[in-house]
């Protein structure tokens, strides 16, 4: 027997969805490791597919043809358009390839990594060979984003991930990177080392939260309890004027200045260097670079001796990249989809239930584009329970309005940029960057996705750090949670 809850208890922390049913539900950044739909109505038209249609799904992925959905669906087990779409929707581009090994998460999967066979981890030719083959295939796809056919990819690296966006996704005129979780230490080499201009999205609206709190009411109280809560972060720091010497003037006039100890210059730099440190780690830590700085920010990263670890499980191998097309060494991948059918006990007896499990790293256009096929193939009516990649949530954040308009033209490099020394055999695109401005409408035209998907990725997020957990439909309007 298939057992399903009524009703499943909202995690902690968990953000209600509308009070009403809407037509579309918000666009979510976040990467699924795992995504179960449920429903009463089977699923058998996504299982077996005939080998015709699975060669015609995955020829229109590799053309770039967007899904063609059918307009109504009578009998959706002998839909042929159904169910290439679904096929064409399970497909993905992944960056190395490697059967013996999972590439996905890459944060916090040490212990799924060890123990597996890696040839690579004391040769360093081989090492180089690799990382040489990955700069490759990540340039690859940064002109694949710059030209526009390429909405978005991931790079997921054991330490941080990063998402690149198009121009005219999330709401941006112009090409976005957004790296979390980050460290003091990177958000420093980024901006001292490389010149990368970023924001910090989530800390600037924790800080505005936190000056607009009423006089009397306690950071734990704001963020819903417990000690070092994320609301914590957004305190200002301590003027450098509270820690300048004058401030103990008030000791000379008693005359017992030189009975009370002072603190030192470590522990004043120590006390400055607190708020930003909090801050590691956390969803919190999300840096967001836009525009030309995306560029730097690609060259800073082949460069990057960190990006690597030199140790453990995945010593040697080089970021995963992730993304819905095609690219230079890029390997196709399509996410595990397995049916089950079941009985589940309701008030006064049984009902049949149907479900349609998918495992892999089910990207933002993919479960967008699932829902699609699932509203005429189950009758305007299913239920979606979503396991986000828990760090991936951060790119959620809602970007800051951009400081300048205008960047630098494409016969000169970034002002802010510095010259970083790659490693030998590496590839990194020259020092120019194409001419982005703020307010110009932007286009994807042959990306491949859905114009609703499109239309849907286009918004600005607000899930804020937060991740889709459900989503259901009924009579084809969404209700969910984050």
């Amino acid at each position: 027997l298939l057992l399903l809850h009524q009703e499943l208890p909202s995690p902690l922390g968990a953000r209600q969805g509308p009070s009403s049913p809407t037509q579309e539900f918000p666009a979510d950044w976040s990467v699924k490791t795992r995504v179960l739909f449920t429903s009463s109505q089977p699923f058998s038209w996504a299982q077996q597919l005939r080998a015709q249609e699975e060669a015609q799904g995955l020829a229109q992925h590799c053309r770039a043809a967007g899904p063609a959905l059918p307009r109504s669906v009578q009998e959706p087990r002998l839909c042929a358009e159904l169910r290439c779409a679904f096929q064409q929707s399970l497909v993905y581009w992944l960056h190395p390839s490697l059967p013996w090994l999972p590439l996905f998460p890459r944060l916090g999967a040490d212990r799924s990594m060890a123990g597996r066979p890696c040839p690579w981890a004391q040769d360093e030719a081989l090492q180089q060979l690799l990382m040489n083959d990955w700069s490759l295939s990540f340039t690859s796809l940064y002109n694949l984003l710059r030209a526009r056919l390429c909405p978005y990819f991931y790079v997921c690296a054991a330490q941080f991930s990063v998402l690149f966006r198009a121009a005219g996704l999330a709401g941006s005129a112009v090409p976005t990177a957004a790296v979390a979780p980050t460290t003091r230490g990177l958000r420093q080499a980024m901006r001292s080392e490389a010149g990368i201009e970023f924001s910090m999205p989530l800390l600037d609206e924790s800080r505005a939260r936190q000056q607009k709190r009423p006089e009397g009411t306690s950071a734990t109280e704001g963020a819903g309890g417990g000690a070092g809560s994320a609301e914590d972060v957004g305190e200002p720091a301590p003027s450098d004027e509270e820690d300048d010497d004058g401030t103990f003037s008030w000791l000379e006039e008693m005359g017992v200045q030189d009975k009370v100890k002072k603190p030192d210059t470590i522990s004043i730099q120590l006390r400055k260097e607190k708020r930003e440190v909090q801050v590691d780690h956390r969803p919190e830590s999300l840096v967001l670079v836009r525009g030309s700085n995306t560029f730097t920010l690609l060259n800073f990263l082949i460069s990057c001796r960190s990006l690597v670890p030199v140790a453990g499980p995945q010593a040697g191998l080089p970021p995963t990249l992730l993304s819905p097309v095609a690219f230079r060494g890029g390997s196709m991948q399509t996410l595990k989809a397995r049916t089950v059918s079941g009985r589940a006990r309701v008030r006064g007896g049984f009902e049949d239930v149907f479900s349609l499990e998918l495992l892999g790293p089910v990207l933002p256009h993919a479960l967008h584009s699932l829902t699609l096929l699932l509203g005429p193939a189950q009758r305007g009516s299913f239920r979606a329970l979503l396991s986000p990649h828990e760090p991936s949530a951060a790119f959620n954040a809602r970007p800051a309005p951009p400081q300048v308009s205008a960047f630098p033209s494409p016969d000169s490099a970034p002002s802010s940029s510095r010259a970083i020394a790659a490693p030998a055999g590496s590839q990194r695109l020259p020092q120019s960057s194409p001419v982005w401005q703020e307010g110009l409408p932007q286009d994807l035209p042959a990306c491949g996705l859905h114009p609703k998907t499109l239309e849907q990725l286009s918004q600005c997020p607000t899930l804020g750090k937060a991740a889709l957990r459900l989503l259901e439909m009924k009579d084809y309007c969404y209700t969910w949670q984050a």
